[in-house]
């Protein structure tokens, strides 16, 4: 037995160094500023998500009247969304194109994005969709530094512009930086904060009802506080004889 815990020992020991340079080698996450509460933020997140995302991916566990709960009315999901005629408010967002067609253009069918805010993290969106640079070994022209070898393109590359992949020595230490090489129509500052828009759109599009469920925490508690004086109150009276 103590043999045993000795090579169980051993191997973990052995094993520490390669966790280690495991977690080491992923990539900074910038800390997304998700606020469910700001709803112009996410009507310009479902807006960026309509015209950029939903061409590939699909959302299908999401409908369109559920951004009425983001202050929106039928006539504005419809107008500012800028629904076709096809497309009835009570809807599935579902994808423009063909999973077929999309995973014979891109070599793997888009996954479907209603709960890729929780599968994934707010932080690790805000990051991935900052981290594009142009990649000539790729055959879309594209790569990602928090995640390497991805199959989708640049879809806003037009916003933010194209980045290069450059590496630079630091005290004798190589440091990989993304650099702006050609401007797109939105200012750095500008697209992170489209970015922030639409991170916080797929944060609320993964559990609509979140904030609805806080209002009603907030109303429970608020009754058992009510509830808690008037039974200290009786409980006084009850008592004040006896004392």
């Amino acid at each position: 037995m103590r043999a045993l815990k000795i090579v169980c020992l051993t191997l973990l020991l052995a094993a520490m160094p390669v966790a280690a340079t495991a977690s080491g080698a992923a990539a900074h996450l910038d800390k997304a500023p998700v606020n469910l509460q700001d709803m112009a933020s996410l009507q310009r997140g479902a807006k960026l998500f309509t015209s950029r995302c939903l061409a590939c991916h699909g959302a299908v566990s999401m409908r369109y009247n559920r951004l009425k709960d983001i202050g929106m009315s039928d006539e504005e999901i419809k107008k500012k969304l800028e629904l076709p005629d096809d497309v009835k408010v009570g809807s599935t967002m579902q994808a423009a194109m063909d999973p077929n067609s999309a995973k014979l253009a891109y070599g793997v069918a888009p996954p479907d994005l209603s709960v890729i805010s929780r599968s994934r993290s707010a932080d690790w969106l805000y990051t991935y969709l900052r981290s594009f640079h142009t990649d000539k070994t790729r055959a879309s022209g594209w790569n990602n530094t928090v995640f390497p070898n991805v199959g989708m393109p640049h879809v806003m590359a037009d916003l933010q512009g194209e980045l290069e992949l450059k590496t630079e020595n630091q005290g004798g230490h190589e440091l990989k930086k993304l650099v702006l090489v050609n401007p797109g129509s939105l200012k750095p500052a500008e697209y992170d904060a489209a970015v922030a828009d639409l991170t916080n759109y797929l944060v609320f599009m993964g559990e609509p009802a979140k904030m609805v469920r806080y209002q009603l925490g907030m109303v429970v508690l608020g009754f058992l506080l009510v509830l808690f004086v008037l039974l200290f109150t009786l409980k006084k009276e009850l008592w004040k004889d006896i004392h």
